[in-house]
């Protein structure tokens, strides 16, 4: 059996003193140290936490933003070539009413220079209307009466190119 003799009872009395001491000097600061720590590492976890949910909420903004710059982008690159098509439509239409105006020129420049030549022709239709009839009449009549026809040629003949104009 167990002998109780003084020095148990003594190792007993410096054990409970040991376990006193220990507890007021050692026990307490470790386990106050480690609920430090403890709360520490807890606020540590809340504090990631709240930065997760944060990081989180940046993201899914980021990411609206991001889709809304995309369709705004899709709806300027829309714009542009609406516009481009409307700009070449009006360059085409110019370049159209250009040509148009350049061929009515033209005919116009045409119709002057047919009507210079059909003025052209009849001067000269005159003209030689006149050598061969002066030949004829040469021919066959004196020269006063030759100056008499001619004259009243003339005369005609202003009186026809004075009324055309």
């Amino acid at each position: 059996m167990i002998d109780i003799n003084s020095t148990l009872i003594a190792q007993i009395l410096n054990f409970l003193i040991l376990v006193a001491i220990l507890r007021a000097v050692a026990y307490k600061p470790i386990v106050k140290v480690m609920q430090a720590r403890s709360k520490k590492i807890q606020e540590s976890i809340d504090q990631a936490d709240m930065d997760r949910r944060s990081a989180e909420n940046l993201l899914a903004e980021n990411k609206a933003k991001l889709a809304a710059a995309g369709k705004k982008a899709d709806e300027i690159i829309e714009k542009a070539e609406k516009e481009a098509s409307v700009l070449r439509e009006e360059r085409i239409e110019a370049t159209k009413r250009e040509i148009e105006q350049m061929k009515k020129a033209a005919a116009e420049e045409i119709e002057r220079d047919r009507l210079k030549m059909q003025e052209n022709l009849k001067s000269e239709v005159v003209a030689l209307s006149m050598a061969a009839a002066g030949k004829i009449i040469e021919k066959n009549l004196s020269e006063k009466d030759n100056e008499g026809i001619i004259k009243s040629f003339i005369d005609k003949l202003d009186e026809k190119k004075l009324g055309d104009l």
